[in-house]
């Protein structure tokens, strides 16, 4: 009796194909809550005894999602035996396809931020990649959610290709019309993956000089000395040469000085060792070297190089003030004179003989003169 009940056929599939099916669906489910209830729990109590968080994010993030697919998984098996009319095949294929799809998508893009936001800890404290990943984790997931949906179509049985096709043909017609837009934003993201220059970097750009503030998808914002703001197009920054002032390490100064044709051998002498003593006295600083360079017009020439341990400018002109001060009082200690420049003439009288020689000059002052690289 119970043998023939289970023959009897409705809509097609006999009692023993139904019970099949739910039996399926029972045992499929059952073993999904025990992989959920083994591994899982073995696999957070193995997140847990590391140091960092985002193992149990990760696990948080891929649990509910694979254990949906698994579920829907069981289901389309489950019934893919059963004999159905073709319209409920074909719907019930579209929508295990369509949820599916949704599953993977969201899957996917959860799986991509998590990603980025690892990176980010990572780099943390660095606020132009905290922008940058922002700004490309929604573009990311449009991208996802775009293969996704073409996915689906195709699987659906539309043909994507004149899809495709025509967005091709808008995406030209797009472009062309917004090629000033696109170039910006195109040099905004070569800007946030190459980083030449981040939030707070003092830079100059050709006759733009500042500290850098924003870093938008068409302009980038810079603060300049004078306090105005400038604005300047991405692609004008990306197709000019850039220093970035913030990233350097050490400051290399050359600077030179001159005195008078009147100054003895000795003391020239003792003038390199005299500097390197005054360029001691400052903070930050390393000598490099001091030497007679060169006779000049009026003067008998010194280069002094040194280096700044910091791209500090301020620290710069604080030991560049303290050398100069210490050089001068030493110079005035040791009877050293600086040159300014000196005109000597030679007068005659009605005879051709000299009678005079007379030195004009410009004013009394330290001729010198400092730069730095």
């Amino acid at each position: 009796m119970s043998t023939e009940f289970l023959q009897v056929e409705w809509l097609g599939n006999t009692v023993a194909d139904y019970g099949l099916a739910i039996a399926t669906i029972a045992i499929g489910f059952i073993a999904i809550a025990v992989i959920r209830a083994v591994v899982m729990t073995r696999l957070r109590q193995w997140a847990t005894r590391t140091a960092t968080d985002l193992d149990d994010r990760l696990l948080g993030l891929i649990e509910q999602p694979i254990a949906r697919l698994l579920g829907l998984g069981v289901i389309y098996l489950s019934l893919g035996n059963l004999t159905l009319h073709p319209i409920l095949q074909d719907a019930l294929n579209g929508v295990c396809v369509l949820i599916a799809t949704l599953f993977v998508v969201q899957l996917t893009g959860s799986l991509v931020e998590y990603g980025v936001r690892v990176y980010w800890v990572t780099k943390r404290g660095d606020a132009t990649l905290e922008q940058s990943l922002n700004a490309i984790v929604p573009a990311i997931k449009v991208v996802v959610w775009a293969i996704g949906a073409v996915f689906l179509l195709d699987n659906l049985g539309f043909d994507i290709s004149a899809v495709v096709a025509s967005l091709g043909i808008g995406g030209i017609a797009i472009a062309l019309a917004a090629q000033g837009i696109l170039g910006d934003l195109f040099s905004y993201f070569s800007i946030l993956l190459d980083r030449p220059f981040e939030i707070g970097d003092f830079i100059i750009v050709g006759d733009l000089v500042g500290t850098v503030e924003q870093v938008g998808i068409k302009t980038t914002r810079l603060r300049s000395i004078t306090g105005e703001e400038l604005v300047a197009a991405n692609t004008d920054l990306t197709s000019s040469r850039i220093q970035n002032f913030k990233r350097m390490q050490r400051r290399r100064i050359v600077f030179s000085l001159g005195v008078t044709y009147e100054t003895t051998q000795d003391q020239m002498q003792r003038i390199p060792d005299l500097i390197a003593t005054a360029i001691a006295q400052a903070a930050s600083v390393t000598f490099d070297r001091a030497h007679f360079s060169s006779f000049g017009d009026f003067s008998l020439n010194y280069e002094v190089v040194y280096y700044v341990e910091t791209g500090d400018y301020a620290v710069y002109m604080d030991a560049q003030q303290t050398i100069n001060l210490a050089i001068k009082s030493s110079f005035e200690a040791a009877g050293i004179e600086f040159a300014y420049p000196t005109q000597l003439l030679y007068l005659t009288n009605q005879n051709g003989e000299p009678v005079a020689a007379n030195n004009h000059g410009n004013g009394n002052g330290a001729a010198t003169v400092g730069s730095h690289s």
